[in-house]
């Protein structure tokens, strides 16, 4: 797998183990569906709707949700920007809702289109469109404290 698949893994759910957890389990679940998945070609939308679909359950689960801690993670995230950006980005991100989160990264990170976005999530293109719409106002809200009316 791509290194590309790790860092959305990263990016949906904001921690390098549950990142390389999530891409685990893709992987398992495409080797399973690898015949059927191969055939139509769609390797790549297959493993992002898991990791998407695979978060939101395990975000869902009562035993998962975490306090958020002061200490940073383990292992640095390789971004192009500074870590004082990257943290608050990625703090902000998870404030998000689940599906939020999922189509902001969906559309922004991963640069997919709203058809594809709503493929892989398994929801209509307006609830995407709208999810996405009330994640960047979020996040603007909460990276651009100024503008707050």
């Amino acid at each position: 797998m791509r290194k590309a698949e790790r860092e959305a893994a990263y990016v949906i759910c904001g921690d390098w183990d549950r990142a390389d957890d999530l891409l685990q389990q893709a992987l398992v679940k495409l080797y399973v569906a690898w015949p059927r998945v191969r055939r139509d070609g769609r390797e790549e939308a297959y493993v992002r709707q898991i990791l998407l679909r695979a978060h939101i359950d395990e975000h869902r689960r009562p035993w998962r949700r975490e306090q958020a801690t002061d200490r940073l993670p383990e292992r640095a995230a390789r971004e192009p920007f500074p870590v004082e950006e990257r943290t608050v980005l990625m703090q902000a991100l998870e404030q998000l809702s689940a599906m939020q989160r999922a189509c902001v990264v969906s559309r922004h990170w991963l640069g997919l289109s709203v058809a594809e976005t709503a493929t892989d999530l398994g929801i209509p293109e307006g609830t995407v469109k709208s999810h996405t719409s009330r994640g960047l106002a979020a996040l603007q809200g909460m990276l651009e404290p100024d503008r707050r009316a």
